[in-house]
């Protein structure tokens, strides 16, 4: 009998457009209070030469975080991951997952304890 796979959440960070939907989708699904989610969107902002900048939006997991277990089990998809606009989340087995970082380098690849 092979072992039942664990599930992670892989978030190509490329494009996300720091719209916070997977925030507002988490807290609405968990009914977190204000400032409280299993999701973060974090905003980096890099200095480039001639006064320009650029944004990179990256949405993070939180300790709170249980992949939206009670979905899962149904065979749902995480509420981030169904809400996310645009389409940067996947959620499956981590050994699916990693084969597709090998894809493109600005990926990650998140496992809950």
């Amino acid at each position: 009998m092979s072992p039942k796979p664990q599930f992670g959440l892989l978030i190509d960070y490329e494009y996300c457009t720091g719209c916070h939907t997977c925030q507002v989708a988490c807290a609405q699904e968990n009914n977190w209070p204000a400032g409280m989610g299993g999701i973060r969107v974090q905003e980096i902002v890099q200095a480039l030469p001639n006064d320009k900048h650029y944004l990179t939006y990256l949405p993070f997991p939180t300790e709170l975080c249980i992949l939206c277990r009670p979905r899962t089990k149904k065979g749902l998809d995480p509420a981030c991951v169904k809400h996310c606009m645009a389409g940067c989340m996947t959620f499956g087995p981590i050994d699916e997952l990693a084969e597709k970082i090998k894809e493109k380098p600005r990926m990650v690849l998140w496992v809950p304890r």
